[in-house]
């Protein structure tokens, strides 16, 4: 299969660890439909502030509430208002045929990359795990990143066979703070993946996850406010200790408390940030609910104290 990425799988394993990643939300119109030309605005904007990648419709763009025309109309947009300033990783998930499909209409579409997401529902054996992974690995010549949280938790004989198997396998994201894990997987396996940071708000973590080889970390919060969480990245790569607890002091531990106070919030908070901070994206999906009007009021006056006006 070929693909128009300039980004071989080694190439975009190397980029995606030499900085931060950025995980945009997608944009709605009051009626909840895909707002194209505020998002194509918002990936314009974002490419100026150096992000290491673009992980397009991922979690924060509410993956699971696009239809399957809306990820690739996000992919693409995406791709088309980046104009190559950062390599660009779209989506996968649902079931394994499902999931095969994506990853090649994301490759079509003209990403450098694939997010492989949990399975919709099914709990699953470790030798089901792996065959899922390898039909997306086998359906695409793209690197391929996955995601390790809820149904898709792997043990490290699952990855190692994976590793061994296809070279087209760069990149895990932790979303369940499994330390063992990744302690054992830097050990083994060293720079031949990127280790990804992915838990909610992953700001609070970066800097004991930087200890345990994850060199970059997806922050939603470089939605809203770019130039602070490029920042905040810098001092954790600096191990500058006390940079990093003085910003978690001042913006990430009230910024956590009002999020969460509500399932969901993760998302929802990230899409009120952008409200906060005047590029408003417009409301979440169901399921997912916004934030209350006092909830907005507070935010705005947290995010007036990090964003430049």
């Amino acid at each position: 299969m070929s693909s128009r990425s300039s980004y071989a799988p080694d190439d975009l394993r190397r980029a995606l660890g030499s900085g931060l990643l950025s995980f945009p939300v997608t944009h709605t119109h009051p009626d909840l439909s895909f707002d194209e030309a505020g998002y194509r605005d918002h990936v314009s904007h974002l490419s100026g502030f150096g992000a290491a990648g673009l992980f397009a419709a991922g979690g924060t763009g509410e993956f699971p509430a696009l239809t399957h025309d809306e990820v690739f109309r996000v992919v693409r947009a995406t791709v088309e208002a980046n104009a190559g300033a950062s390599p660009v990783v779209g989506p996968a998930g649902y079931g394994t045929a499902t999931a095969v499909a994506m990853a090649r209409e994301v490759e079509a579409a003209g990403a450098d990359g694939v997010f492989l997401l949990p399975p919709y529902l099914n709990e699953i054996t470790q030798d089901g795990l792996y065959a899922h992974v390898a039909a997306v690995c086998r359906a695409t010549s793209l690197g391929v990143v996955v995601y390790h949280r809820a149904n898709m938790r792997f043990t490290a004989r699952t990855v190692a066979r994976l590793v061994g198997e296809f070279d087209n396998l760069v990149g895990f994201k932790d979303g369940v703070c499994d330390i063992d894990l990744l302690a054992t997987l830097h050990a083994t396996h060293g720079d031949r993946l990127v280790y990804v940071g992915g838990l909610p708000t992953a700001e609070t973590y970066a800097l004991p996850y930087l200890e345990l080889g994850a060199t970059t970390y997806s922050s939603a919060i470089f939605n809203f406010a770019p130039e602070w969480a490029k920042e905040f990245y810098d001092r954790v790569v600096a191990r500058d200790r006390d940079g990093v607890y003085d910003r978690l002091r001042e913006f990430v531990l009230p910024y956590l408390e009002i999020r969460d106070r509500a399932a969901g919030y993760p998302v929802s908070i990230v899409k009120a940030g952008m409200t906060a901070a005047g590029r408003p994206a417009g409301p979440v999906r169901p399921p997912l609910t916004d934030l209350t009007a006092g909830e907005l009021t507070e935010l705005t006056d947290l995010v007036k104290k990090v964003v430049r006006a």
